[in-house]
């Protein structure tokens, strides 16, 4: 490795910063891969012909997959070498984009979908684990984290960009092909620039634990999902339970294994069972708040999605300004005070979301989504570098892994629970609002959500349409002043937490003697 030594911790030098540059860029992509698609389903639609339930599984497979798979990869990265796994799932993205884009049926869609999930679920973990290798001391593993965090954010306010720009100008299959001259840079760069690591002493992988993995996560999340869409029934409460029942299997399995999928040992560690807990949650935060935001610019203000794009970079400018300034801070103050501090301040940004109100304009709005995201950067950067730094290097990758995971599942929780608010204010609030005399079906599709009460006004002449909207728009208002009430209280609660359960872990600069010992040359494959 490149690096200079400063006492017993190596310092990262300019190949690893380079390096991190290159990492940078699959992180970019995998979150823009998920927000181009909502813009190109219609053009997919037209050209596909998919089926209701097709177009679900044409959205929805990637997270699945990826979700899916977070444990199993970053485990095998721990086994075979994280640069490998990291070369190889890049390989099959690029591959996978190419059949996207040139897909010729919804089947093959779904099926090259499928695999993009499986691909992505290589480059997180394997990103975040080469990074906490790359830089071991934590001031830099710190700043590398904030940025890699900051990269994925911005990849998220940037998709409705890139992907408007794309189809007003391509085929739908464009949005799939980003990811090709980034895979071929990071298959190019990445031999020379990303040092090689692997566990000689992991053992060998355990095929019914990945099994058991795959049958708890992805039902979990494929339910939460559909709560989030149609509410509670019969088909989500089973897949839910069912996800349940193989994640008990999936945990007393690990807990037998000499060489387990998932190392449990990990949980005996207060820093690092607190801050997954504060990252599952404040990702429902963030992955709840950005939906409804997004939504409410598109379907209230009637913006189209390139100029939504535009109204939501402050809220990632906010984010990534605060995730790369809490580095910094935690040299002179406990991780768990800023992650706290910041935390408090995302309180008021969803006080102020209780207040926006129909046709006030987008500035309080703005402003609110802004101070909510400036303030869960610091639990966002934070909780990330204390999850990886708690590991011993060679589970950096199962640890990376079990973060990854929880983001996952935290951003499909928030949506659905804050859907779920939302959806019961807007049809309390719409009930008796709309005018009289609308078809049947019409009305009900009305009274159900937003979304549906704008298809309807479409059908409509302008002076019932409009008699539609309004009062559509302020129920769908009032739905999101009890998001901002949520976060609020949200956040209030993982402020308490942060300042309470993690003050024992000091600032960066002073290290507690039980720390885990930095990568000793037997961890370590040199790059080739």
């Amino acid at each position: 490795m490149d690096t200079t030594t400063t006492g017993a911790v190596p310092q990262a030098g300019r190949r690893e910063w380079t390096g991190l540059a290159v990492l940078a860029l699959p992180t970019l992509l995998t979150s823009l891969d998920t927000s181009v698609l909502f813009l190109a389903l219609p053009h997919i639609s037209a050209d596909l012909d998919p089926s209701s339930t097709q177009q679900l599984w044409i959205l929805d497979i990637y997270a699945l997959m990826i979700a899916g798979f977070l444990i199993t990869m970053g485990t095998l990265g721990d086994r075979i070498g994280r640069r490998r796994l990291l070369l190889i799932g890049a390989a099959t993205f690029g591959i996978a984009s190419v059949l996207a884009a040139y897909s010729t049926s919804a089947e093959m869609l779904i099926v090259t979908r499928a695999l993009l999930g499986i691909a992505g679920a290589t480059l997180m973990p394997s990103t975040l684990a080469l990074i906490s290798n790359m830089f071991q001391d934590p001031k830099q593993r710190s700043v590398a984290i904030a940025a890699w965090l900051s990269c994925f954010m911005l990849g998220i306010a940037i998709g409705p960009l890139a992907g408007g720009l794309l189809l007003d100008n391509f085929w739908w299959g464009s949005v799939f092909l980003l990811g090709v001259p980034v895979m071929i840079l990071l298959i190019a760069a990445g031999p020379f620039l990303l040092p090689e690591y692997r566990n000689p002493d992991a053992g060998r992988l355990d095929p019914l634990s990945v099994a058991l993995s795959l049958a708890a996560v992805m039902p979990i999340v494929y339910g939460i999902k559909e709560f989030a869409k149609d509410g509670i029934g019969a088909e989500p409460v089973a897949a839910t339970a069912a996800g349940v029942v193989f994640l008990v299997l999936f945990i007393l399995r690990q807990s037998r294994l000499a060489d387990p999928l998932m190392d449990l040992a990990l949980f005996r560690d207060r820093t690092f069972g607190t801050s997954l807990g504060i990252m599952l949650f404040g990702s429902a935060i963030m992955g709840g708040v950005t939906l409804f935001i997004s939504q409410y610019l598109q379907l209230v203000e009637g913006l189209s999605p390139i100029r939504s794009g535009v109204w939501l970079l402050p809220a990632a400018v906010a984010l990534m300004f605060s995730a790369m300034a809490s580095p910094g801070l935690i040299q002179r103050v406990r991780p768990g005070d800023v992650m706290a501090a910041g935390l408090a301040v995302a309180v008021i940004g969803g006080v102020l979301l209780t207040r926006v109100e129909t046709g006030a304009g987008l500035t309080l709005l703005i402003t609110g989504f802004a101070v909510v995201y400036f303030g869960i950067g610091p639990m966002a950067a934070l909780t990330t570098d204390l999850v990886v730094g708690a590991a011993p290097p060679e589970k950096a990758g199962s640890a990376s892994a079990m973060s990854e995971t929880a983001t996952q599942l935290g951003v499909a929780l928030g949506v659905a629970i804050l859907g779920s608010v939302n959806t019961a204010l807007y049809r309390d609030e719409v009930k008796g609002e709309l005018p009289s005399g609308l078809p049947a079906d019409a009305s009900e599709l009305a009274h159900d959500s937003l979304a549906g009460a704008v298809t309807v006004a479409g059908t409509l002449p302008a002076d019932t349409a409009r008699a539609v909207l309004v009062p559509a728009r302020e129920a769908f208002t009032t739905g999101l002043n009890g998001v901002g009430a949520v976060i609020a209280g949200t956040a209030a609660v993982l402020a308490l937490a942060a300042a309470a359960l993690l003050r024992r872990v000091p600032p960066a600069g002073t290290a507690p003697a039980d720390a885990p010992a930095a990568a000793t040359a037997h961890d370590e494959v040199p790059a080739r």
